[in-house]
This record gives structure tokens, C-alpha cells and sequence, in this order.
């Protein structure tokens, strides 16, 4: 059964190549690994780059994305499948149900924001699916050291932080993925 990673990026390209070259590298393995993407269903920035790189090597690509960004012009019309849903709300509940497992890569408010709800929702037991980070130039590094303070200060389980998974290779990354085992976290004991 081919499996579907969903990966949540930028509708920008950053400040620097190296975001975009790990999208490709991250496109070309999901495609030669014959896994299938989903994704915000955008034609700009990384989600254009690693959604051209998924389907120039072959791969399957779905995009969901809601009607009113349909409408700005930034849908990409020439991947596998273009689901359009009437809003945010719609299009992340649809791409966690399509999603065995989850990668946020460089990106801003909404790559935040996407990332945090599926990574909160394995917490509160809603799925158990691996949530990871792709750590281009150590991207992600302030906002872990914000995680371990907020673990250092009682507010964020060291058994739930343990459960994202970060790399900075695209390949280890997905190994890592496939290996993952959920925990349970007793969610709702008392320390």
C-alpha cells in the first residue's frame, strides 16, 4: 500500500537555495520510494518545488486547497489530483485524513500552524501518526529550544516532546518515519 506523507512548507522559497534544494531532495524520495504526496496544493513557493519534483520523477501528488486561494491564482492545476474545499478548517481536516504521516518543512504562520494541530491531535490520542520536522539549516532550532523551556517549565510533557521526530536529512527522516511506534502517553494521568 503506497503511503501518504503529507508535508506542510512555504508558500515562499526563503532566503536561501537550501530550502529549496531539500525540497527536491524530499520530492524525489517520496516519488522513488513510490510514496504519495499531499500538500496545501499550491504552485509557489517550496509546495510548488517539491510538488514539481514528486511529479518529474514520477510520483503522485494531491493538493488540497480551499476555494479562495483557488480564486488568488495560486492552485497548481498540473498535479495528479486538485481537491478544493471551502476553507482552512476543511482543507487541514482533509489532509490529516489523508496523511499516514506528517513532515513540516521551513515555512511560516501557517506551516506553524498546520504542524502544531496534527502534532497536538496525536497528544490528545485523535491519531497516531508521526509528526516530524525537516531542519534545513537547523530551521526549526529557536522553536525547539522554545519547546524544551516550555517542557523545562511543566507545561509540555517530556514523553510527548519525545515524540517529534526532527532530522536535517530528508532520507533519515522518512527511515525514521517508517519506524516510528506510537507511545502511549498517558494522556490524561496526572504527573
Amino acid at each position: 500500500m503506497k503511503k501518504n506523507i503529507c508535508v506542510f512548507c512555504g508558500a515562499s522559497l526563503g532566503q536561501d537555495i537550501e530550502y529549496q534544494t531539500a525540497a527536491k531532495q524530499l520530492g524525489k524520495l517520496i516519488a522513488s520510494q513510490n510514496r504519495r504526496l499531499i500538500y496545501g496544493g499550491g504552485n509557489k513557493g517550496l509546495m510548488g518545488v517539491i510538488a514539481n519534483e514528486v511529479l518529474e520523477n514520477g510520483g503522485e501528488v494531491i493538493g488540497i486547497i480551499p476555494e479562495a486561494l483557488v480564486k488568488a491564482e495560486t492552485a497548481h492545476h498540473g498535479i495528479t489530483q486538485l481537491q478544493v474545499v471551502n476553507d482552512m478548517h476543511a482543507r487541514k481536516a482533509r489532509m490529516a485524513e489523508l496523511a499516514d504521516g506528517f513532515i513540516a518543512m521551513p515555512g511560516g504562520s501557517g506551516t506553524l500552524e498546520e504542524i502544531f494541530e496534527v502534532w497536538t491531535g496525536a497528544q490528545i490520542g485523535y491519531h497516531e501518526k508521526p509528526v516530524a520536522l525537516l531542519n534545513v539549516k537547523l530551521f526549526w532550532q529557536p522553536m525547539l529550544q522554545f519547546l524544551n523551556h516550555a517542557v523545562n517549565e511543566g507545561f509540555i510533557r517530556q514523553s510527548f516532546y519525545n515524540t517529534l521526530i526532527v532530522s536535517d536529512s530528508p532520507s533519515h527522516l522518512l527511515q525514521t518515519m517508517d519506524q516510528y511506534i506510537p507511545k502511549d502517553l498517558n494522556r490524561w494521568i496526572k504527573r
